[in-house]
C-alpha cells in the first residue's frame, strides 16, 4: 500500500490528479501541466513534498553519532547548518539519502517515507553506547517546498527570511502567518528554493497561505509530473527511482555532492575509498534522449550493437526538447555524449544536462 500525503483530501477536493511518487500518493497534476512546468521553471511553484520521513536525534552524542554512520560531514555543522549525505551498508550500497540539520535542540534528519521503517531501524541498531535518543517525527511534522526563480521573494514576503543569503542546507526558524516553521535553503535549477518544515496539523492552513502568495506572483501549485520533467532535464537523480540499495554512490554520480572525504570513518567507507582509488565505477548514471512519442518504462534494457550495457531508471517527456528524456545506468565505455543506444526497441542517445531552458507554448 502506498503512503499518503496528509493533504490528500485537500488536493482531491481541488480535483488534482493523484499519482504515486517516492511510494507516496501525491498530486501528479493540479490541472495544467504546461502551467505547472512554467511556474516551477520560470516563476514560482508550490510543491507538496510530504514524501519525506523525519527523524529527531537528541542527547550529547547525537551529532557525533550521525557523523559516524553517514557519508556527510555532520561533525563540523554549527547550529543552523545542514548537509546531505548517504546511509550505506558495509558493502557501500545506498540504504537512504539523508539530509541532516543541527538545531539548538539536537539533530533533525530528513529521508524518504518509502524506506522510513528500514531507515529508522538502521539508525536505532547502531545506537549502543551512545547517549542518543531517536524519535520518528514523521507523524508530527511535514514539509512543503517552494521552487522557481521567485521562491526567495515569496519567502521574504511571508516571513522576512533572506533565502538567497543562506548557504545550502542552512535553516532558520520563522513564523508564516501564525504558524511556527523551519525554513531550509535548498537549490532548484540555478535558484534558491525552500523546504518548509511545519507541524502536520498546520499544513492545510500553510498550503492555503502559500498558494495565495504564489498565485499573486504569477505562479501556481506544481504537481510531481512537472517537477519530474524538470529534474530530468537537469540530470538530477532521485532516490528510489535512479539509485537505491543496489547501487554504490559513484555509479549514481553522488561521490562529490554526498560524500565528505575529510571527515573520518563511517559505515561503507572502505568500499567508497576503494572505488575512489580505482578512479571509476564500471557503470554510470547517464542522461539520455529517446526517439518516438513515448518515454520508455523504467527497467527498459539499454543495448549497444545488440549487447546489453545498462537499463533505464526513469524517463518522462521534456518540454524543453519536445521528446522523451531520462536517466539510465550505462557501462562507462558507452557514456560519451552522442553515443547511440537501443532502449528495448526505442532509439536512444547519450546527452549532457542541463538542457537549454525553453518554456512550452501555452
Amino acid at each position: 500500500m502506498p503512503l499518503e500525503t496528509p493533504l490528500l483530501e485537500l488536493h482531491r477536493a481541488a480535483s488534482a490528479e493523484i499519482g504515486e511518487t517516492f511510494g507516496t500518493l501525491l498530486p501528479a497534476r493540479f490541472g495544467d501541466f504546461v502551467k505547472e512546468y512554467a511556474a516551477a521553471s520560470g516563476t514560482v511553484g508550490l510543491v507538496d513534498s510530504n514524501f519525506r520521513a523525519l527523524f529527531s536525534f537528541t542527547g550529547p552524542d547525537a551529532q557525533r553519532y550521525l557523523n559516524a554512520i553517514l557519508t556527510s560531514n555532520v561533525r563540523d555543522l554549527k547550529p543552523g547548518g545542514g548537509a546531505v549525505g548517504l546511509l550505506l551498508t558495509p558493502q557501500g550500497h545506498i540504504l537512504a539519502e539523508v539530509e541532516t540539520f543541527l538545531t539548538d535542540k539536537g539533530m533533525l534528519a530528513s529521508s524518504h517515507a518509502m524506506v522510513r521503517e528500514r531507515t529508522f531501524s538502521t539508525f536505532d541498531k547502531f545506537i549502543i553506547m551512545d547517549d542518543v535518543t531517536l524519535e520518528d517525527a514523521t507523524t508530527k511534522i511535514g514539509t512543503l517546498d517552494l521552487v522557481g526563480p521567485l521562491a526567495a521573494a515569496v519567502i521574504s514576503e511571508v516571513c522576512g527570511v533572506d533565502l538567497a543569503g543562506l548557504a545550502a542546507f542552512s535553516h532558520v526558524e520563522a513564523i508564516l502567518g501564525a504558524i511556527p516553521c523551519r525554513i531550509v535553503r535548498k537549490a532548484w535549477l540555478d535558484h534558491p528554493a525552500a523546504m518548509i518544515v511545519a507541524p502536520r496539523e498546520h499544513l492545510p492552513a500553510l498550503w492555503s497561505e502559500l498558494e495565495a502568495r504564489v498565485r499573486a506572483r504569477g505562479g501556481t501549485s506544481a504537481g510531481m509530473a512537472a517537477i519530474n520533467s524538470i529534474r530530468l532535464e537537469w540530470g538530477t537523480p532521485w532516490f528510489g527511482h535512479d539509485f537505491g540499495d543496489k547501487n554504490i554512490p559513484h555509479e549514481a554520480g553522488l561521490e562529490h555532492s554526498h560524500i565528505s572525504y575529510e571527515k573520518g570513518c563511517y559505515t561503507g567507507q572502505e568500499i567508497v575509498e576503494r572505488v575512489r582509488s580505482r578512479g571509476h565505477a564500471n557503470r554510470r548514471l547517464t542522461e539520455l534522449q529517446f526517439s518516438g512519442p513515448d518515454a520508455p518504462a523504467a527497467g527498459a534494457l539499454l543495448l549497444h550493437d545488440g549487447k546489453e550495457i545498462g537499463e533505464v531508471t526513469s524517463a518522462a517527456i521534456s518540454p524543453a526538447l519536445g521528446r522523451p528524456i531520462g536517466l539510465g545506468y550505462v557501462r562507462r565505455e558507452h557514456t560519451a555524449v552522442g553515443t547511440r543506444l537501443d532502449a528495448s526497441g526505442t532509439p536512444a542517445e547519450v546527452i549532457r544536462p542541463p538542457l537549454p531552458a525553453k518554456l512550452p507554448a501555452a
